[in-house]
């Protein structure tokens, strides 16, 4: 048996939802593994053989439904991994900026869409949701295995470390429109709360973006924002993956 608990924000351990959640981290970050378990309902023998394989003799692997009653109420779900937290430091070059986030779904969504745009390094400022939550890794569906992020006491904790990087708050006061922008590089996407957006003090900073969308809404969700806006900061990048 391998052990799980409800997850906590302390906890030295957190938890991979779902087979495709399981197989990322085995492939590229396989070393933060340290237990998998499958649910006996579970039918995929593809699946389960290419997870036996990937787990080798040194990842133990066990066959239960306790731990999908403590972790997964979803019926939809019959892989758990146990992965331990690993801080990570983000590198110079391209950046997404979140200030202030606090829905871990849209937290793992934008970390996929990071990492299909190339973009490997999330810098967070807090208050935030926590990056290392269960809905996060499960909503990232893997990316957070590849993605690097790390949490900064402010923003301008954040500006004084990567001071060459050009700075490109999503707001809507004293902004631009985005598809007019060339946006430079080493860049900083930042993109503020769901609900509140940036804090007004960001219209004077660096370059404000914005999106255009017909008057029908009020606004566009945070996830398809930070994905428009790293594909147009990308789109002439031959290969914006970032090592």
């Amino acid at each position: 048996m391998i052990r799980v608990t409800s997850y906590r924000k302390d906890s030295l351990e957190t938890y991979g939802l779902g087979a495709t959640v399981v197989m990322e981290y085995l492939l590229h970050a396989r070393e933060q593994i340290r237990g998998v378990i499958m649910h006996p309902q579970f039918r995929s023998e593809e699946t389960v053989a290419k997870i036996e394989q990937l787990c080798g003799k040194d990842i133990p692997v066990s066959v239960e439904e306790k731990p999908f009653n403590i972790l997964s109420k979803k019926e939809n779900c019959f892989v758990i991994c146990v992965i331990e937290k690993k801080e990570t430091k983000i590198r110079n070059g391209n950046h997404m900026v979140l200030v202030n986030p606090s829905n871990a779904g849209n937290m793992g969504t934008i970390m996929r869409s990071c990492l299909g745009f190339g973009v490997r390094d999330l810098a967070i400022i807090p208050p935030a949701t926590d990056h290392f939550d269960p809905k996060v890794i499960r909503a990232s569906m893997g990316a957070a295995a590849t993605v690097r992020a790390e949490v900064f006491g402010s923003f301008e904790e954040y500006a004084a470390r990567f001071p060459d990087n050009k700075l490109y708050p999503f707001m809507l006061d004293g902004s631009t429109k985005l598809h007019e922008t060339t946006i430079e590089q080493p860049f900083s996407l930042i993109m503020g709360n769901e609900a509140t957006g940036l804090p007004s003090e960001f219209s004077k900073i660096g370059r404000p973006i914005r999106i255009d969308h017909s008057n029908a809404i009020d606004s566009l969700n945070i996830t398809i924002a930070a994905s428009i806006g790293l594909y147009e900061a990308t789109k002439g990048i031959a290969n914006p993956l970032q090592s």
